[in-house]
């Protein structure tokens, strides 16, 4: 089969797993962060929780425009950074090899961690504060409490936002089109599957390939799928 032995389709599939690796661990972490804060608001939480899911509204176009500007080499970001010594002086990260994806990622994890939020916080207020109370009396620690009480109780929604964010991550498509031609640059750093499927369906006018690509992107995303329902859900009961 030749979709199993293109190089090209296989750097797609690793470019798209190193932005999802960092995507996954900041987003998650970020949400979860603002969703135990939250549980301790009493004033203004609805405000709070509009606040952070705004910017799951706004549109991948936008989303590109505004981010792209942040990072851009006259933006403000970089500025920032060359202020603080951080960076020498102002580069372009669409044409550098390895930081297309990770910039990508904090781009998305703006938009899309007030949707994790949102599910941490709704597992977290059926978690019964009867259990964090019994706990402290017993002696344990805040950090003792999050690892034995809150993130195995949030199982059920760790699991949902992974096989969230895995799926929509292996069908990126919209923000690397936006940065790119279809080829994903001169190096083929913001290739990702569904660009490269798009690029022979449309570009190279090759239906057929680009069928296949697409049964062999269905099949990774469903083995993957397996894998975390195998390893997170075992711990749910």
């Amino acid at each position: 089969m030749r979709a199993a032995t293109d190089p090209l389709f296989w750097k797609s599939v690793f470019n798209i797993f190193y932005n999802q690796t960092i995507f996954i661990l900041l987003k998650n972490s970020v949400a979860l962060g603002a969703a135990l804060l939250l549980t301790q608001v009493t004033v203004g939480a609805r405000f709070f929780r509009t606040v952070y899911f705004l910017p799951t509204l706004t549109s991948v176009v936008v989303l590109m425009q505004i981010g792209g500007f942040m990072v851009a080499p006259n933006g403000p970001l970089q500025a920032l950074l060359i202020r603080l010594g951080i960076l020498e002086g102002p580069f372009n990260w669409q044409f550098s090899l390895w930081w297309p994806m990770p910039v990508l990622a904090v781009i998305n994890t703006w938009k899309w961690f007030g949707v994790a939020t949102v599910i941490f916080l709704a597992g977290l207020v059926t978690i019964p504060k009867e259990l964090y109370e019994a706990a402290a009396i017993d002696g344990a620690t805040p950090w003792q409490r999050f690892r034995f009480i809150t993130w195995p109780l949030l199982n059920p929604q760790i699991l949902f936002i992974l096989v969230i964010d895995v799926i929509n991550g292996l069908q990126m498509f919209a923000e690397v089109f936006l940065l790119y031609d279809i080829k994903g640059g001169p190096q083929h750093q913001g290739l990702t599957p569904v660009l490269y499927l798009y690029s022979q369906a449309f570009g190279e006018k090759n239906v057929g390939y680009a069928s296949s690509l697409g049964l062999l992107l269905a099949a990774i995303i469903a083995v993957f799928t397996w894998l975390q329902f195998r390893v997170v859900r075992r711990d749910i009961g």
